[in-house]
Formats: structure tokens, sequence, C-alpha cells
């Protein structure tokens, strides 16, 4: 396969052209827009809606991104779940203000989040890790997440011995997997727009209002 050259990669273009974001549709408190476009995602062909990229840092201030999936709204937050002993179970530990993007490509639009992370009551993780499927619950407990194995081979045999251990028995939640909050204090909205024009607002929390303002592209 020939490797692309820059000039190739360069000329990617593409222009927008599906929506616009007047002011007059910009409501005071951004979690009405954010549940609007996020029906709309939901009921378009946007492939994984709920997917988000979740950015940490390490303890040497170095970033770290992975797409993991939303799972839950409510609020003025936003809910994921994971495997606390994990690298970024880990990393949100040490510092719990992190961000997460939305995109939405189909519908040319991004969501971009900052919010400071806290960990979901043992009560409400256990109930989410019971409505998974039950080879969704076998994984959290075969997979120590983010360490490094020999081969797949192991993996597929941890999996098979949790899967016998729990056979015709209920299985219950890992005490170090659960949910993360992201209780939001910055949220800005990107629609893209022809000429590359695209429409952003950003809101951010001051005290217990939202500041909102519309940036130029």
């Amino acid at each position: 396969m020939a490797d692309l050259t820059s000039g190739e990669i360069a000329s990617l273009r593409k222009n927008y052209t599906l929506a616009g974001l007047p002011d007059e549709e910009v409501p005071e408190k951004p979690m009405e827009l954010f549940k609007k476009w996020l029906k709309e995602a939901l009921t378009s062909d946007v492939l994984e809606p709920n997917a988000m990229v979740l950015s940490t840092v390490d303890k040497n201030g170095n970033p770290n991104s992975r797409t993991v999936l939303l799972k839950g709204v409510q609020g003025e937050s936003i809910r994921f779940f994971t495997n606390y002993k994990s690298v970024k179970g880990g990393e949100i530990s040490r510092n719990n203000h992190i961000s997460v993007v939305f995109w939405w490509g189909e519908l040319e639009r991004q969501v971009r989040i900052r919010g400071v992370a806290e960990r979901v009551s043992e009560t409400e993780s256990s109930d989410y890790f019971q409505s998974r499927p039950r080879e969704s619950q076998i994984g959290a407990w075969a997979s120590n997440q983010s360490d490094e194995i020999k081969g797949r081979e192991i993996l597929e045999e941890r999996f098979r011995a949790v899967k016998g251990k729990y056979s015709g028995k209920k299985i219950p939640k890992p005490p170090f997997w659960g949910g993360v909050d992201i209780l939001i204090s910055e949220i800005e909205f990107w629609q893209g727009r022809p000429g590359r024009l695209h429409d952003r607002i950003k809101y951010r929390k001051v005290n217990s209002n939202w500041e909102k303002k519309r940036l130029a592209p």
C-alpha cells in the first residue's frame, strides 16, 4: 500500500452545510442544548453516538486520551463506567480534572466538556452492573484493565475461569469497577458552517450560574 503524501492529507476538505446555531436558538443553560443534540445523534446514523474521547493527565502532566461510552446524563453531569484500577482510573484518582469530546461527524457537530470527576455510589454502580450483558459482567472480572498480558489466550482462560465460577449464579460487581460522574464546569458546542465560519458557543459555570459566550471559529 502506497503511503499518503503530505499534500494528499493537506488537501482534504469538507464544506459544512447541514445546520447553524443562531443566537435565538441558544438557551441560557447548556444542558438543554446538550440533551437536544444528544437525542438527535441517537436518532441519526451516527456510529456509537454515546462515544466520547476522555482525556486525563498522568503524574508527570502528560495527556492521555481514549474513547469511552456515555452511560447517563443527570442534572449538570454526565456518567461513564470503568475499572478504577485502570490507567484512566489511576489518573483520575490523582487529578480529577478531566475533559471529554463528542464528535458527531454525520451531524457536523462537536461538543467539548471540562469538569471534575466523582465516583458514583456503590449502589448505583451495582445496579448498572447487573443491567449489563452477562458476558460483559464476566469480562469486567477477567480483565485487569491496562495490565500487560503475555498473550490473548491468557485473557480467554481468565474469561472461561470466571464463567465457570459463576455458572448458574448471579455475578457480583467487582469492587474495583464502577461509575464516574463528570460535574460539568465548561461546555462548548461547535456546529460546522460554510467557509469555515463555524458556530462556537461556550458556557462556563461561575458559582451557580452559567456564563455564555460566542467564540470565533
